[in-house]
């Protein structure tokens, strides 16, 4: 069950969580978002979780460290961002002082409270010219305005913080707006869909990843990880994926190259991600193929 405290935040609560135990205070930046949404609901019910969305907080402003230092957290799982790569294209300047400078506000909450934080990066931060995945420790080299901000978010976190988790994600699903809806929707009006066959990621859902990170909070093996769903696929074999696992077996694909789909922002092709470090502690997301089966089902 949730309620409002004075402040007129949304506190997430239940009667375990009152009765004793590792309860942690953990707050939840972007939790109207599609990972933040997950995350709270995994969490809340063993943790006292504070989640804070645009109506409580400003990332781009430093006022932002008062509010959540207030709150006193143990953990901070920073998932706001601004995410579109288009509009960050368009905006690099508000793209970094939401996603870099907001990021650092966190930070400093973070570091005024004693709180662990967990910052989510994402698989843009590489600028795709490699031939295997990525591991950890790759050499990062952002290409767009989107992927330069988050990066410098991820700088600025480590500069401030040393009880710090890094965590990169890509290509998420599992909420309300994601690319395997919007496969499916087109779906619904079209018997043929183009899809990209050239860019290359790793398909990750988003209730997984909040799985992962409810175990990776409790560790104090800080530092840098890749939480995706295991394997790799183009965004043409994704939405084969979503289209077999939904039946419409009578939708079409025709493959098409990422240069003939013009955006304001540029996209690395090949951006899989390698979970070495989570897997080594026992954090491993299941194939990204059930993956998807399992949230095609849940929506219908």
């Amino acid at each position: 069950m949730s309620n409002v405290d004075a402040s007129g935040m949304l506190l997430y609560h239940n009667e375990r969580i009152m009765t004793g135990g590792d309860v942690m205070r953990i707050v939840v930046t972007g939790a109207n978002g599609q990972l933040g949404r997950a995350v709270v609901a995994h969490l809340q019910s063993h943790h006292d979780v504070v989640g804070l969305g645009h109506a409580e907080i400003e990332l781009s402003q430093p006022a932002t460290a008062d509010v959540i230092a207030a709150l006193r957290p143990a953990v901070i799982i920073h998932a706001a961002a601004m995410t579109n790569v288009d509009g960050c294209a368009l905006d690099p300047d508000a793209a970094y002082r939401i996603n870099a400078l907001g990021t650092r506000w966190v930070a400093q909450a973070a570091r005024r409270s004693n709180a662990r934080m967990v910052a989510i990066s994402t698989n843009e931060v590489f600028d795709g010219t490699a031939t295997h995945p990525y591991a950890e420790y790759d050499i990062a080299n952002p290409i767009n305005p989107y992927a330069r901000s988050k990066y410098a978010g991820e700088q600025a976190a480590r500069e401030i913080l040393d009880r710090l988790y890094v965590v990169r994600v890509a290509w998420l699903f599992g909420g309300e707006r994601n690319f395997i809806r919007t496969v499916l929707r087109l779906a619904n009006d079209r018997p043929v869909l183009r899809m990209v066959n050239d860019e290359i990621g790793s398909p990750t859902h988003a209730g997984d990843v909040a799985q992962a990170l409810a175990q990776l909070i409790t560790s104090d093996a800080y530092g840098t990880y890749h939480l995706v769903n295991e394997g790799a696929c183009s965004r043409y074999d994704l939405a084969q994926a979503a289209l077999t696992a939904a039946g419409r077996h009578h939708v079409a694909l025709e493959p098409m190259a990422l240069a003939d789909y013009p955006r304001p922002g540029r996209v690395p092709l090949y951006t899989p991600l390698a979970n070495h470090v989570g897997a080594a502690m026992g954090i491993r997301l299941r194939p990204w193929q059930a993956a998807v089966q399992a949230f095609v089902e849940t929506i219908g």
